[in-house]
């Protein structure tokens, strides 16, 4: 983030990316590294339910914002490849610094809204959570309360950050891919295809790792009818 900062020639659209890339990084250890070594020497490792909705509402944003700008960043490069001409126009600093807020002031709204619904459930005396941070499917498997709603507007918002991000990609690397295939070049093809491949697997080992429906399972077979409460 240093060297983006004082090395004049890395200021263009991409390393801006990549600087905020890192930033989420930095953000996200931040939020769950501090209470980890407390916890590796402690006996009994407590946190309570308001710290554990704290570092929650913290946690979200993170993942929300790090969705929005790979996108960002695939639109980036079809801006770069298939409209070269007009790509410092496309991607001034101004409209760089708009997608940026963008994407946190969503990525924030998604948190404070999952937060603000997951402060009315109700937990009952002290209980395990199955992860060594916060995670709110983790948090919603041990409230006594109906979660239903709380689960409609996460999926809802998983839905439409990870369908938003998913077609985004995706549209812009067909575009990407129909340019690069009319290159007559060999060359020319090459240096377009390296240009995308880091993105490309970027977002191929960030998509493979996330799996809500799996952790939102056993809170939904809450409600199945063979369910037994005790």
């Amino acid at each position: 983030m240093v060297l983006i900062r004082a090395e004049s020639h890395l200021n263009t659209p991409m390393y801006f990316f990549l600087f905020h890339l890192s930033f989420i990084d930095i953000y996200y250890s931040s939020v769950t590294v501090p209470n980890r070594p407390r916890n590796f020497l402690a006996v009994h490792k407590i946190i309570s339910v308001n710290g554990c909705i704290v570092q929650m509402f913290f946690i979200l944003p993170s993942v929300g914002a790090e969705i929005l700008i790979l996108s960002a960043m695939a639109y980036d490069r079809y801006a770069a490849i298939c409209d070269p001409l007009r790509y410092m126009e496309r991607m001034s600093k101004g409209i760089c610094v708009q997608l940026e807020s963008g994407a946190w002031a969503i990525s924030f709204f998604h948190a404070l809204l999952n937060t603000v619904f997951t402060l009315k459930l109700h937990f009952c005396g002290p209980n395990q959570i199955s992860h060594f941070i916060c995670e709110l499917p983790n948090l919603l498997k041990l409230s006594y309360t109906m979660t239903l709603t709380n689960l409609v507007v996460l999926l809802t918002s998983v839905l439409i950050f990870g369908s938003s991000s998913f077609l985004l990609t995706l549209i812009s690397y067909i575009h990407i891919i129909s340019t690069i295939l009319r290159l007559r070049s060999t060359e020319g093809m090459h240096k377009a295809f390296s240009t995308c491949s880091s993105h490309l697997i970027v977002v191929g080992l960030f998509s493979s790792t996330q799996n809500p429906a799996q952790s939102l399972l056993p809170c939904w077979m809450k409600y199945s009818p063979s369910s037994t409460v005790s």
